[in-house]
């Protein structure tokens, strides 16, 4: 991969439920486990942040940060991280995963994790199609979302 790809992950995750769980090991991605302590310089990165500025051709060129984990642990992770972090929100996009919650309401446009790393990776540099090969909505994802992102 040509786009250096770090995920920060929530070891207080289902790893059955996590939609990334099996990228680890795969070549230009690094997944670091998030611990208390934890220190981590990671220079300069986008990171997809929903409250960031539109993702744009700007952007390319810089590695990927994701930070993944449960919003009310968000904060944690964000805090073990230092550098130069642009936050950037992905354009509208439509999920494929059948979210459903006892607690909260999801968010409209909320995406599974594998589904805005998949995005992020098309926007800023090309649709890697072998990152959704163990994501079982990955067709139905792509489908849905033919006229916003890059054909592979």
């Amino acid at each position: 991969m040509d786009l250096d790809i770090l995920i920060v992950r929530d070891p207080r995750e289902s790893a059955q439920k996590c939609s990334l769980v099996p990228l680890e090991g795969f070549p230009g991605i690094r997944v670091v486990r998030y611990r208390r302590g934890l220190d981590l310089e990671v220079g300069t990165r986008v990171l997809l942040d929903p409250e960031g500025e539109e993702i744009g051709p700007a952007d390319r060129g810089l590695g990927l940060l994701v930070l993944d984990s449960s919003w009310r642990h968000l904060p944690a992770l964000r805090r073990v991280v230092r550098g130069d972090l642009r936050p950037r929100r992905l354009p509208p996009l439509a999920t494929a995963y059948p979210r459903k919650s006892k607690v909260f309401s999801d968010p409209e446009r909320g995406l599974a994790s594998i589904e805005a790393l998949y995005a992020a990776i098309a926007l800023l540099d090309r649709p890697r199609p072998e990152l959704l090969t163990h994501y079982r909505w990955a067709s139905e994802f792509l489908e849905r979302n033919a006229n916003a992102l890059p054909r592979p």
